[in-house]
């Protein structure tokens, strides 16, 4: 019994780290794709503010600005998403992965 728990954990440990391995490949093509439609801002404070391109989205009735700064802002918001977790997870299941 105790070598069928151990294979249907190890075939968990596999699926999550290829659905981890998935969401990571699939964030780094939306921020290549993101970076490759950039287009420099129309509004000259906005270079002034360190912008370096936008690009405007439309997705499910809603409408995003996505701006690209070259330097890190003086203050940086609380709620900052950092795009780290699927490498992350993806790099520890392959490590656990045997």
């Amino acid at each position: 019994m105790e070598g069928f728990i151990t294979d249907w954990l190890n075939l968990a440990i596999r699926w999550f780290h290829v659905i981890a391995a998935i969401a990571w490949i699939g964030e780094s093509f939306y921020f290549i794709a993101l970076d490759n439609s950039l287009k420099p801002p129309t509004d000259p404070n906005q270079h002034k503010r360190g912008v370096f391109g936008e690009l405007w989205h439309v997705h499910g009735g809603g409408f995003y600005n996505m701006q690209k700064y070259t330097v890190a802002l003086p203050e940086m918001p609380d709620d900052l998403h950092w795009s780290k977790w699927p490498s992350y997870t993806a790099w520890f299941e392959g490590g656990a992965v045997k």
